[in-house]
Parts: structure tokens; sequence; C-alpha cells
């Protein structure tokens, strides 16, 4: 097996370690060598940003029977899915870049059909950009995001292996590609061959409209470039350019109880 069964068995704790090991990682990067001024008092925000995190977790554990490895598992036990009759190591590849995929395609849905974009506000409101703002969702958003999650799983057939590296990888890189970090550019160039990095992300967060429609990936960076909604830099530079949407500039974007109720307001 791709990995060892103990560590299936202990999927939780290996997520959670990994979280743990980035959000850390990140916050004290973000500390020592920051990207860009932060407008926003730290503290307030990433009390609303991580109690949002510590919601989403116990609703999901409330409503949601099984995890997304859990459910591989059972699809898997099943032979359901259409990733059966191809090598394991194939199958766990071939899984992992279409789970990629579907979140790209998910983004997009969520920032172009008004309803779900009312609970996608909640993680674009917010006035700065660091590693907090990557856990920012509302709740809804998870519940809807957990259900494609589980669909596309149960279509592929991915096996749990392949969830669970992907969940990981996911969380890894949302966490990073948020983060408020330097990263000199020679070497962000690079990197953006193969994944997503902190300054391609942050056009996405952009209080212009079309380039908050852009950038839509959080792993691999291919969607982008092959489906023409990748901006490389944002106009305004890095420095000087605003974090959030305009009709929320005066709006109290750190306060977790408007921040819930935001999706429900009548006004557009």
């Amino acid at each position: 097996m791709f990995l060892e069964p103990m560590i299936l068995d202990h999927a939780s704790i290996v997520r959670l370690t990994v979280f743990y090991g980035v959000l850390v990682l990140m916050a004290v990067y973000e500390c020592i060598a920051p990207r860009k001024k932060t407008v926003l008092s730290k503290v307030k925000r990433w009390i609303s940003n991580l109690i949002l995190v510590f919601l989403d977790a116990i609703l999901v554990r409330f409503l949601i029977i099984m995890t997304p490895v859990v459910w591989a598992t059972y699809l898997d036990q099943k032979g359901i899915g259409l990733l059966h009759g191809f090598s394991f190591q194939l199958r766990v590849g071939l899984a992992i870049v279409a789970l990629d995929f579907v979140i790209y395609l998910q983004h997009v849905m969520f920032h172009f059909l008004p309803v779900l974009w009312r609970f996608h506000r909640v993680h674009h409101c917010d006035r700065d950009i660091d590693v907090s703002t990557g856990l920012r969702f509302h709740p809804v958003e998870i519940l809807i995001s957990l259900g494609i999650k589980f669909s596309a799983i149960f279509l592929l057939g991915a096996p749990p292996e392949a969830v669970l590296l992907f969940e990981i990888i996911l969380n890894a890189s949302a966490m990073f590609n948020h983060s408020n970090i330097k990263i000199p550019i020679w070497l962000d160039r690079v990197l953006r061959f193969v994944l997503v990095t902190p300054d391609m992300h942050r056009v996405h967060h952009s209080i212009y409209s079309h380039e908050t429609n852009s950038n839509f990936g959080f792993n691999l960076p291919y969607w982008d470039f092959l489906c023409g909604t990748y901006i490389a830099q944002p106009q305004d530079g890095h420095q000087e350019m605003e974090i959030g949407l305009p009709e929320f500039r005066f709006s109290p974007v750190a306060n977790l109880f408007w921040l819930l109720y935001l999706p429900f307001r009548l006004s557009k």
C-alpha cells in the first residue's frame, strides 16, 4: 500500500499535526518577514477567523457522520468509481489532480452563482490577507464544499490514501498561499510553475472585481493558466493594493457575529 494502514487509521491526527505545523510556521514567518502592511487589528481578526474554524469543525462533526477519508474507504471497498481498474499508484495520482480541478471549479462557482457568493463573501471581505484568512469560511460554505467533495470522491472512486493526501495538501497550500510572507521575486517565479504562491493568490483578494475573479487555484496553478483566469500581478502592486470588497470597506469585517450574519443580509 502507498500509505501504511496505521496512518489511515489516524488520519485525523495526521491532518491536525500538519495543519497546526503549517499554521504556526506561516504565522512566525509573517512576523519575521511580512510582505504587506496590515490595516486592521491582527488580534481581533485572528480571534474571529480562528473561532470560525472552530465553529466549522463543530458543525461538520455534528452534521456529517463520516469524513472524506472514511467515505472514500467505504466506496473503495464497494469498487465504486471511474478510477477502479487502474493501478493503485495511477489511481492515487489521477485522483489528487482531479480533486484539485474540482476545487478550482467549485471556487469559480462560488464566485459566479449569487447564492453561493453570499457565503463566500465572508472569506473575501477580510481587509487584510494572512494565514488566518485561509481558514476564514462561513460554516454553510464548508458544508456545501463537503457535499461537492463527497460527490467528486463518489464519481472518481478516489482511494482513501489519495483523499487523505489531498486533504493534507489542500489545507497546507491554502494556509501557505494566503500567508503574508515575503518570498524573493525570482523564487516566486519558479514556484509558480508548480504551485500557487502567496503573491499569485493575493491578486485574488484585490478590491478590483476583475482581479477578484482571477487566480482561483488553491494548490496547482495550471487550471488558471489553462482556463484563462490567471493574472500575474495586481495593477496597483502588492504594497499599494487594497484587500477586500468595496461594499464592505467601512463594515466591521473582523466581527464574528457580523460575519456569520453577512450571507443572510437582505442587501446585496
